[in-house]
């Protein structure tokens, strides 16, 4: 019995269900993309109708919803502080920062960006803007799946298999252009490709002509805390395949590691600089 109580689980903090409802719902009408209904959101949430209503006009008060002219809710402007208080805390965009800061010779051709994983997306937390012009913008706080996004796939290889499991436990996976693993099979597929050659690929798997490589970068307990990539016109990669732009991810990250006292794991340190795909 006692060495069965020595590895029992700790037991969770108890929440508060208001608290808990509330988070809830804006993570649903976030995740949604678009505006939900009251009905909608009783209806996907299974809570009361007079709970919703209640919480939704409380975020309405404080101004983390917004409601159109037909009724629908939409996610407010207030919480975009807290995307800049999260944004302004983490080490590894401060970090990301200070790099161009100190790095003379001016913007990059392309525009270079860095994300985090949450779940089964990516959020973008900097951006380094190029000189040519994309016609994708990546704005701080943009959600793109991560198993399509080559930062994404970046950190995703280096996740553990139980991990990944949790993250995508069925097929078909979502796709954004025809493009991309449709099955978890074929993700792992990729993934395995991108942590052997230390980099990712995405081509045109968010954006038709769009492609992008992406690179990890590892903190001192040796996990993947960020990605670092770089998005170009299909038609521009020229005949090196991008590997100018490769070279620049590599760096990048391998410079971000350093400063968060990481190390690239070897696989990654001596690769041959040809196209790749953030």
């Amino acid at each position: 019995m006692a060495a069965a109580q020595g590895n029992a689980v700790p037991a969770q903090p108890p929440l508060v269900p208001a608290v808990a409802r509330a988070l809830t719902l804006l993570e649903r009408i976030a995740q949604a993309r678009r505006p939900l209904t009251l009905a909608r959101l009783v209806a996907e949430l299974g809570y009361p109708k007079s709970s919703v209503h209640g919480l939704c006009n409380t975020l309405l008060s404080f101004g983390y919803l917004r409601r159109q002219a037909d009724g629908a809710f939409l996610i407010g402007a207030r919480v975009m502080g807290l995307a800049e208080a999260f944004v302004a805390g983490t080490q590894v965009t401060e970090e990301f920062n200070a790099l161009w800061k100190a790095t003379a010779g001016g913007a990059h051709d392309e525009t270079i960006i860095l994300s985090v994983l949450d779940g089964t997306e990516v959020v973008y937390v900097a951006a380094r803007p190029g000189r040519r012009p994309l016609g994708l913008a990546f704005n701080v706080g943009m959600r793109l799946p991560a198993h399509l996004a080559a930062t994404g796939k970046a950190m995703l290889a280096h996740q553990p298999i139980e991990r990944l499991a949790q993250l995508f436990p069925a097929d078909p996976l979502p796709r954004m252009s025809g493009k991309g693993p449709l099955t978890r099979t074929a993700l792992r597929r990729e993934l395995r490709a991108t942590r052997e050659r230390g980099y990712s690929v995405d081509d045109e798997g968010v954006r038709e002509g769009v492609y992008c490589m992406g690179a990890p970068v590892f903190d001192a307990s040796g996990q993947a805390v960020a990605g670092v990539g770089v998005c170009i016109n299909k038609s521009m990669l020229g005949t090196d395949g991008g590997a100018r732009h490769l070279e620049v991810v590599l760096g990048t990250a391998r410079e971000l590691t350093q400063r968060l006292g990481g190390s690239v794991p070897l696989a990654s340190r001596d690769i041959v600089k040809q196209g790749g795909g953030a």
